[in-house]
């Protein structure tokens, strides 16, 4: 098991050394051409009707053994104190040979997991966590603007809504955790648009956590069915952030969240974004370092993490990108632009843990 995780570290550690050299020498344009995949979209017929019914599909589920969202920093356990979470996992698969993760592509599952352990724990403690394998859309599917980037994620969102209907099934009289990743996240969007808002079910959602993907206020937030989170002790909302450190350079996230339409059919451009800080449960709030009940440091083989309070502020910030100042050495995947993206969770996992578990208690007052 160590050594899979370390084939894991190495080609992650090659990707961010890569892009990094790239994005000084050349910037958005190369990473763009090199990172996107060539060859054409390939079809792929619907999974079985009982693919999610037995645990081989999952990567989470409760009664699956070797479960990576059960992993916990020392000090903290695993409990369940009744919801049940489902989870969307954001992009492994690095590949541009094709445009749709195989399932059973080794590398991306492995990332998979890696990315479970320092994201989907942190709810393991307010319930249940379900974490679907998908067909995933490869990485370059967010870097153009090619149809068969929308085909790549078309396809991955049918297996995600597959795996949400299984879940729904399978937790008939729980309150609801919705969170996502990347990628995870914006299928969660659309989970949220065509399954959640304005049905019965909208009623038992806690929380949705879009995080690491951008939400406009003005063009996406209504289509979604929830209210941005304006307090710590709100249910029935939803939360999302992009964390960035100083100094910071967003553009190409700006760049392409501005050439796109909303989910109404406007233009994104120029619009703000939900910006949610971890580190209080409010809408565009500041809070200092001291307010961060533990962020997870990785050890180098990304089995394991240790958790250390007091060492990462946050405010919101612009249009609504989350700031962290300077930034800790969390590792060396801090994506070009002083981006933070890959630990948008695991650098509030402790405040993200208790906000998950304080929005079950006020969902279940209310």
């Amino acid at each position: 098991m160590a050594r899979k995780f370390l084939y894991v570290v190495a080609g992650l550690i090659v990707l961010a050394i890569a892009a990094a050299f790239a994005w000084r020498l050349f910037g958005n344009d190369l990473v763009r051409r090199y990172l996107t995949p060539s060859v054409a979209f390939r079809a792929q017929g619907a999974l079985p009707a009982d693919a999610y019914s037995g645990t081989a599909m999952w990567i989470a589920r409760p009664e699956l053994a070797n479960n990576p969202a059960l992993w916990v920093p020392a000090g903290q356990t695993p409990e369940d104190a009744g919801a049940a979470v489902f989870f969307i996992h954001p992009t492994s698969f690095l590949a541009t040979n094709q445009w749709n993760a195989p399932l059973d592509d080794r590398e991306a599952n492995d990332r998979a997991a890696v990315f479970l352990r320092g994201q989907a724990s942190a709810f393991n403690a307010a319930g249940q966590v379900w974490a679907p394998r998908y067909r995933q859309a490869a990485f370059g599917a967010f870097l153009t603007t090619k149809v068969d980037a929308e085909r790549a994620l078309d396809l991955a969102y049918s297996d995600v809504a597959q795996a949400f209907d299984a879940f729904v099934a399978a937790n008939p009289d729980r309150p609801l955790i919705l969170a996502g990743h990347s990628q995870g996240a914006l299928h969660l969007t659309r989970l949220l648009r065509e399954k959640v808002a304005r049905t019965p079910l909208a009623r038992r959602i806690v929380a949705a956590y879009v995080v690491g993907w951008p939400v406009s206020r003005e063009t996406d937030l209504a289509a979604l069915g929830l209210p941005e989170c304006t307090r710590a002790d709100q249910s029935g909302c939803l939360l999302s952030w992009q964390t960035f450190g100083e100094p910071a350079d967003p553009s190409l996230i700006l760049d392409t969240f501005d050439a796109s339409t909303g989910f109404y059919g406007r233009s994104r451009r120029g619009t703000a974004m939900v910006c949610t800080n971890p580190l209080t449960g409010t809408a565009g709030s500041a809070a200092p370092a001291s307010a961060n009940l533990g962020t997870l440091f990785p050890a180098a083989d990304l089995t394991s993490a240790t958790m250390q309070p007091g060492r990462v502020g946050a405010r919101c910030e612009g249009r609504g990108l989350l700031m962290i100042g300077e930034g800790p050495d969390v590792g060396p995947y801090v994506l070009p632009g002083n981006n933070y993206h890959v630990y948008d969770y695991s650098l509030f996992w402790a405040n993200v843990r208790a906000d998950a578990g304080r929005r079950l208690q006020a969902f279940r007052a209310r």
